[in-house]
């Protein structure tokens, strides 16, 4: 078995797996895993630049994986960034300080290569379940771009596209610095309407509606998982492979987007970086269940920070 590390770094979000893992079969057996909200991507939309104090925020976390890492005496490491981090003028500040802490380079990867990572970690262990029907599309929705990816036993088509909770969030929600409280429809409304002009874009390459299973990953996706089955606080084993109706996805959308800031707060799964751009992130999710017909989503815990763990064991062998 081999040690490794795989940290994903988001627009919302950085996480860490450390896992050992087998060379020859790429199985993974987790020893931690945790995230962070630090809102890397804050203002990229608007300004081009990543933000001083959302850079030190990163840092922060990376001071504290780096410390994890130490202690669990990891061999091979792989630092994977994606989308604000793509979209920024100064990426080369946030390449410096993340060289500095963990000593190794930030990858900043192109959204198909998101993709593929998001797949096979999100799918490794769906093959040969005979209640899951292939091909799959597999959506990643995150903070500042949402990856589509369809394929079996590999990846057959994929596309990001940039529409995410943040990015969807900061560009029709906020108004001087400030998100609506609530937003009105006509906001929404404008979500909506870049939603679907990104899934258009999308329909280009990936044949979203040829896929049999929908497969969600990411923050948006597992706390409309965490709501819809009442959980008193964010519990990962219980969301893994949830199965949610869009019935269920319809109606806790419909509440999230004309809740208040104290009303999302106060959903006991709610994580606090995630009360501002939880409604838009829900409507992602929807949006692409009503352009597919899918009936149902299967939530899986299991995504692209698995997918890098898992290209690290493939490295060692």
């Amino acid at each position: 078995m081999t040690r490794v590390a795989a940290i994903d770094c988001g627009t919302n979000s950085i996480r860490l797996l450390v896992a050992d893992a087998d060379p020859a079969t790429g199985r993974l057996v987790d020893l931690d895993r945790r995230m962070t909200i630090v809102r890397l991507g804050q203002g990229v939309d608007r300004t081009g630049r990543l933000a001083p104090e959302a850079l030190e925020r990163t840092f922060a976390a990376c001071r504290e994986y780096a410390a994890v890492i130490a202690e669990h005496g990891v061999e091979r490491l792989r630092f994977v960034a994606t989308s604000a981090s793509r979209d920024a003028e100064n990426r080369d500040d946030f390449v410096r300080g993340v060289r500095d802490i963990l000593g190794v380079d930030p990858e900043v990867i192109s959204g198909d290569q998101e993709a593929e990572f998001s797949f096979a970690g999100a799918t490794k262990e769906l093959a040969g379940r005979a209640d899951l029907a292939m091909p799959y599309l597999v959506v990643d929705i995150g903070g500042g771009s949402t990856e589509f990816v369809v394929g079996a036993d590999s990846v057959r088509a994929a596309r990001s596209v940039d529409v995410g909770c943040v990015r969807m969030t900061e560009r029709h929600l906020v108004h001087d610095g400030v998100v609506a409280d609530p937003p009105s429809p006509e906001q929404f409304d404008a979500v909506r309407a870049d939603i679907e002009a990104a899934l258009d874009l999308a329909e280009r390459t990936v044949p979203l509606k040829e896929a049999r299973t929908l497969v969600g990953l990411a923050g948006s996706v597992t706390t409309v998982a965490a709501i819809a089955l009442g959980l008193d606080e964010y519990d990962s084993a219980a969301i893994h492979h949830a199965r949610l109706s869009h019935e269920q996805v319809r109606a806790i959308t419909h509440r999230l987007t004309r809740a208040t800031h104290a009303e999302r707060a106060a959903i006991p799964a709610m994580h606090p970086g995630r009360v501002d751009v939880i409604a838009s992130g829900a409507l992602v999710l929807l949006s692409i269940m009503e352009r597919t017909g899918a009936e149902e989503v299967v939530v899986s815990e299991h995504d692209i920070l698995d997918g890098i763990a898992h290209s690290c064991a493939a490295e060692a062998r």
